[in-house]
């Protein structure tokens, strides 16, 4: 759950929209610190459990920070540069849209459908709730494919939520989890699986990291590294790139763009721009304002993130501040030019250098994922500020207004979504545990890569270092390929796509495959009907199926269990389980 927005970007036109921006850190980060997720790790020293106060605490100190790092750059980057910022812009066409007669119409048709599928699907979450009173129950246990394929994670377990992500992701990128899943669950594990005692000492069992669960989570992490590697430099020039050009558009023109001031003489613009830049630039946000006020909260952060983190020094939090403006900057720069946001990059690129600047001895793995927290929670919300400045300004909307409107969703934010998040790990003893309902992959993957980076390579099994940088090279080659092929490299698997599934297995991959199905279907009978409220249809089926969570989590807490147990037998152990009950009858 990201405080700073109401929305989690599920998607966007690339790769990194699949590894949901995270920024409270519920499923990532800050679970990784606890002894839950520890203890499927190689260190369980080092943790810290969650509580509900210091999360808040933690979240009201450095949440602020990313709003006032680049409100002063606001002008050059929507006006003097024109980024594009194609989320921010594609919000604005459809808010727009609304206020047309035909599109307050379709709004209205596009609600009522969502309402149905919201109804639909929260019915049929209360309807397979009954039947799991016991771990392996119910339908999210349905070996839809046989049990031998059930054993390797590959089944449909009629999650509606997985079908609506799959209705709004791009093809490319469900057909890239599913081959994921193919190469790992149906090629890689079993093979693996018979090094046993050669690799791996036996009997470690399905969770030991040093066992077959290391090259399941390392290798999953070498392709994501990989990826995120590449399209860091590859946006990271664009960046450069962009901005050198816009530079030197502006010394030939003798003027700089500076906060502050009027934007140079440009090409005659029209009346709708000239309206837009003239609300855009009526209400100003002060550049001291935002100078000032970036630097009092960063003093408050130093002088409390030691009290919640003894392992986070005030000099490792005073560094982070001095870098994290310029490299906000970039993010929100680099996301107007290509819509990429490399928050989670950038925090694993803080995970690796704290990390190994504290060191094992003086709680490195806690100092590493505590400052990428710090990190992505700056350059996160730089750029979706940024986002929202550019749909702002194409709506004639009050960037002061907006501005106010961010803190104060922030502000709640820092208080409701912990609380959610409390009510799930108090109500789910198995939360994050790779056999739960919720497993929260990103947690243990986080977790590894600051053990990762404060104890080196010794750690990994067997072989599994090898393995790593074949996967970490070929991550790098895949996305290298796809854009040397231009248009034809859109049929080409993203490597980012196909290492969720690597340590998660191929169930929700096979879920979101039939949402594309689906939707693919319907586009064949009627395109028109399929783009006007598919996303509607989606966002019932995500929205319906989450929010029985709620009631469900509160039912847990409360005491109440299933009723019923609906498991599937092989006829052997069947016929086993049917002598042993008469015998005992």
């Amino acid at each position: 759950m990201a405080q700073s927005r109401s929305e989690e970007r599920v998607v966007n036109n690339n790769n990194n929209g699949f590894e949901s921006i995270d920024d409270g850190g519920f499923g990532s980060y800050l679970f990784g610190m606890s002894k839950r997720v520890a203890d499927q790790s190689s260190d369980t020293s080092d943790y810290k459990n969650p509580s509900l106060g210091w999360i808040i605490a933690f979240l009201f100190v450095v949440s602020f920070l990313g709003l006032f790092s680049v409100v002063p750059l606001r002008k050059i980057m929507v006006i003097d540069f024109k980024l594009t910022y194609p989320s921010g812009t594609a919000t604005a066409h459809l808010i727009n849209s609304f206020h047309t007669p035909q599109g307050a119409k379709l709004a209205k048709k596009q609600v009522k459908v969502l309402g149905k599928f919201f109804s639909l699907s929260f019915l049929w979450g209360f309807f397979q709730w009954f039947y799991t009173a016991s771990d392996d129950c119910g339908f999210q246990a349905f070996p839809t494919l046989g049990l031998k394929a059930f054993e390797n994670k590959f089944f449909f377990d009629f999650s509606a939520i997985y079908v609506g992500v799959g209705m709004i992701c791009p093809y490319i990128i469900n057909i890239s989890v599913l081959l994921g899943g193919i190469l790992s669950w149906g090629v890689m594990w079993p093979l693996i699986k018979n090094k046993e005692g050669d690799w791996y000492p036996k009997g470690l069992g399905e969770s030991s990291l040093h066992g077959i669960q290391g090259y399941r989570v390392f290798i999953a992490i070498a392709m994501i590294l990989g990826d995120g590697l590449y399209n860091f430099v590859k946006v990271l020039s664009h960046t450069f790139l962009g901005l050198y050009t816009q530079i030197r558009d502006k010394q030939k023109e003798n003027v700089l763009p500076v906060a502050g001031q009027d934007s140079p003489s440009t090409p005659q613009l029209s009346y709708d721009d000239e309206r837009r830049t003239q609300v855009f630039l009526k209400d100003q946000i002060p550049t001291w304002f935002a100078i000032g006020a970036y630097v009092a909260i960063a003093a408050i952060s130093t002088a409390t993130l030691p009290h919640i983190f003894h392992q986070l020094k005030w000099y490792y939090i005073i560094v982070i501040y001095l870098v994290a403006p310029t490299l906000a900057f970039c993010n929100a720069y680099g996301c107007g030019l290509t819509d990429w946001s490399l928050a989670s990059t950038y925090g694993k690129l803080a995970i690796f250098t704290i990390g190994a600047w504290a060191g094992s001895s003086h709680g490195g793995v806690i100092a590493g994922l505590a400052a990428c927290g710090v990190m992505m929670n700056i350059v996160s919300t730089a750029s979706d500020l940024m986002q929202d400045f550019k749909t702002g300004y194409l709506t004639l909307a009050s960037p002061r207004s907006m501005f106010v409107s961010q803190i104060i969703g922030t502000t709640m934010g820092c208080i409701i979504s912990p609380s959610v998040f409390w009510i799930f790990y108090k109500a789910f003893p198995d939360l994050g545990t790779h056999k739960s309902e919720y497993p929260a992959p990103y947690a243990i993957v986080y977790r590894n890569m600051a053990i990762l980076g404060v104890q080196g390579f010794k750690t990994l099994p067997q072989n599994c270092l090898l393995l790593c940088y074949i996967f970490f090279g070929s991550a790098i080659l895949i996305n290298l390929i796809k854009d040397c092929l231009g248009k034809r490299g859109r049929f080409i698997p993203l490597p980012m796509a196909m290492a969720i599934p690597f340590y998660l297995g191929s169930y929700f991959a096979i879920d979101m495959c039939v949402g594309s199905l689906i939707l693919f279907v319907w586009e064949k009978v009627n395109k028109a009907k399929a783009d006007a409220f598919g996303p509607a249809v989606a966002s019932g089926l995500i929205c319906g199926d989450g929010i029985w969570t709620l009631p469900a989590s509160i039912l847990a807490l409360a005491g109440v269990k299933p009723p019923i147990c609906m498991k599937f037998l092989s006829r052997a152990t069947n016929a086993k389980v049917d002598t042993f009950l008469t015998v005992s009858g």
